[in-house]
């Protein structure tokens, strides 16, 4: 039996009678365990209520939606855990709800479950009922905004992805009825130069020319608009020289292939003072189709690209633990809050690209770096800079996100990971995306989540372990 000293250390029996302590002493056994030996399994009966001597213990979960939870290691005296509910009575699980281990070796004091309840129920009969009110209606509460938070985030995601979405969509709609006209008006240009009877190896050499325009729209050097509108001047000029009356229009179309006035001198040459004027019609909606197309290319790239980043953000179709790029991660979640970022907020990133592939939950860690990002951005308001930053530090990936917002007051900096405490007004935030986004990295991924903040530069911190926790194997 325990000695009823070795008990009072413990600060869960601090304020006990000796006579209390005596009782307790003698309805429990100490036990010890070797590192790594489970003191209580998930799923197995509740049988005791287990409280830490000296050692060190890990509380793990297997739950359905998130897979395996472990909480951060403790070696602090008097931590417990097991059938922490047996004063429920008949409503406490009749089953263990986590599984403790132990990662040192380590002494446990552990006390029947009746004896347990026993216990409470009849030394602190006021508690018990305030803690059966307290889980019941805490867990209802949690529930209940852990939804509203979701369906939150999920609002500003999908309100910024159907924004992003929406520009390349219209681009690429308007391209395309553009091109009905242009394609159209093309056709009557190529009939009119057969019907004024073009030769078959003239028209090939106008062919030649179209491929050789088209192909030079993307590899154009940079000029200025004043030297693009000289050069639109010039060439104008040229073709009214040669007899195309509409030159003026049809300038800036071959400008932009790079068609210049020895150019046009030798689509002249080739297929005959007679044809020119059609020809150079011709020639100027081809470049036009490619320009169009060009358009539609770009848009529907942009589009593909959005919708492969929204599936890297969710992590659709992929295994919940893998090893994964932290930076494709970053960049999937600023994508989608791109539409969310006003005009007057720069983005910087500072990856450091000898990072190695960590292990991690994907999709939760996308959840936390939306709650940083979406902080960030709220207390900068228009004006800032949102600096995203990664580095390697032996075994452990450091990934830094910065605003230059007001900061954390310090009177407030330790509370901010709470539940449900909040800085924003009511309505606006929930108070639980710091608490969600640390459970996440210490809990799930045994990492560690801090702050530092003053005016103006504001940095969360987020180190997560490069090697695969056992929990998680």
């Amino acid at each position: 039996m325990i000695d009823i000293d070795e008990l009072r250390k413990l600060f869960l029996f601090e304020r006990l009678s000796d006579e209390q302590l005596t009782k307790l002493a003698s309805s429990g056994r100490v036990q010890t365990y070797a590192q790594d030996e489970d003191v209580v399994r998930q799923g197995d009966p509740a049988e005791c209520f287990a409280v830490l001597i000296e050692g060190e213990i890990q509380m793990i979960s297997e739950t359905v939606s998130a897979g395996t939870v472990a909480m951060p290691r403790s070696s602090q005296p008097g931590i417990y855990g097991g059938a922490t509910a047996a004063y429920l009575g008949e409503r406490a699980p009749d089953t263990y709800q986590h599984t403790l281990r132990a990662t040192a070796p380590s002494r446990m004091f552990l006390l029947p479950a009746k004896k347990f309840a026993y216990i409470v129920t009849e030394w602190f009969p006021m508690a018990m009922h305030l803690l059966d009110g307290l889980m019941s209606g805490g867990r209802m509460q949690r529930e209940i905004i852990d939804r509203r938070q979701r369906l939150t985030a999920l609002g500003t995601i999908t309100a910024g992805l159907t924004h992003e979405l929406n520009n390349p969509a219209a681009a690429a709609v308007r391209a395309v009825g553009e091109l009905r006209s242009l394609i159209k008006t093309s056709r009557l240009q190529l009939a009119q130069l057969a019907q004024d009877g073009i030769p078959p190896e003239k028209l090939r050499t106008l062919i030649e020319a179209q491929e050789a325009c088209t192909s030079n729209l993307d590899k154009q050097p940079q000029r200025s608009p004043l030297e693009v509108s000289d050069a639109e001047d010039e060439l104008g000029e040229a073709l009214e020289s040669v007899g195309v009356d509409d030159g003026w229009d049809l300038a800036p179309a071959l400008v932009n292939a790079g068609f210049s006035a020895k150019d046009l001198e030798k689509i002249r040459t080739k297929v005959g003072a007679e044809h020119t004027p059609a020809a150079l019609h011709w020639l100027a909606e081809a470049i036009e189709i490619s320009q169009m197309l060009n358009e539609v290319t770009e848009a529907t790239e942009r589009i593909t690209t959005l919708i492969r980043s929204a599936k890297q953000y969710s992590q659709m179709d992929r295994a919940p633990f893998q090893q994964v790029d932290v930076h494709d991660l970053l960049d999937s979640t600023v994508a989608i809050f791109r539409g969310k970022i006003p005009p007057g907020i720069s983005v910087v990133t500072d990856y450091d690209r000898t990072l190695p592939l960590i292990p991690c939950y994907a999709g939760e860690l996308n959840q936390v770096w939306t709650n940083l990002i979406h902080n960030a951005l709220d207390a900068m308001g228009e004006q800032g800079t949102l600096t995203i930053r990664t580095a390697h530090d032996e075994d452990e990936a450091i990934v830094e996100i910065g605003d230059t917002g007001p900061g954390v007051a310090e009177a407030i900096k330790e509370r901010i990971f709470e539940p449900f405490f909040t800085t924003k007004s009511v309505g606006e935030g929930t108070g639980l995306g710091l608490d969600i986004s640390y459970r996440i990295v210490a809990g799930r991924h045994g990492g560690e989540l801090k702050v530092r903040s003053g005016p103006g530069d504001t940095w969360f911190e987020v180190r997560l372990p490069l090697r695969e926790p056992v929990a998680a194997a």
